[in-house]
């Protein structure tokens, strides 16, 4: 099973990056290209332990669905979603936000997936399908990392606004 392992270091609270990393909203947005879009489950907001949501995108030109969990939730530290169903014959996507010495976040994705039709799923992960979803997750990490560092996150996580000022 092949494993992706990127990091991100962000310059933004460690609260604000695990929350916009759960945000349906910001999802649908760092995946534009894709088309992806909620279909059902959690449809916006943010999602929580037992959370699941459908998301229909558009890959290698064939519309597909795909419907995750989150499994394993510790907050501010890191999350798990797991696929329930869809093109993968399996995968589990582990979401760790360590705080830095400077106060900021240093965010690891570990993507760990199983490819149907074996030997030719195989193939495929060597050929093209290992290098697509390093640059897919690395695009959503950038989009992340801009809401975070900038004042766009208030566009997603409006009420974290209200927190910020009533604990200020």
């Amino acid at each position: 099973m092949p494993t992706l392992v990127l990091h991100t270091h962000i310059h933004a609270p460690r609260q604000r990056v695990f929350d916009l990393s759960r945000s349906v909203d910001l999802h649908q947005i760092s995946t534009q290209q894709t088309n992806e879009r909620v279909v059902d489950g959690v449809m916006s907001g943010l999602m929580y332990l037992n959370d699941w949501a459908t998301w229909e995108a558009k890959h290698f030109g064939i519309t597909q669905t795909l419907t995750s969990k989150i499994t394993e939730y510790t907050p501010y530290e890191s999350f798990t979603d797991v696929m329930v169903q869809g093109a993968f014959k399996a995968f589990t996507h582990d979401h760790i936000f360590e705080l830095t010495d400077d106060s900021q976040t240093y965010m690891t994705d570990v993507f760990t997936y199983s490819s149907p039709f074996g030997f030719i799923g195989k193939f495929a992960d060597q050929i093209f399908l290992k290098s697509y979803m390093r640059k897919f997750i690395t695009k959503r990490n950038v989009i992340l990392k801009q809401y975070a560092e900038s004042n766009l996150w208030k566009l997603v996580l409006p009420n974290e606004d209200l927190k910020e000022n009533m604990f200020s």
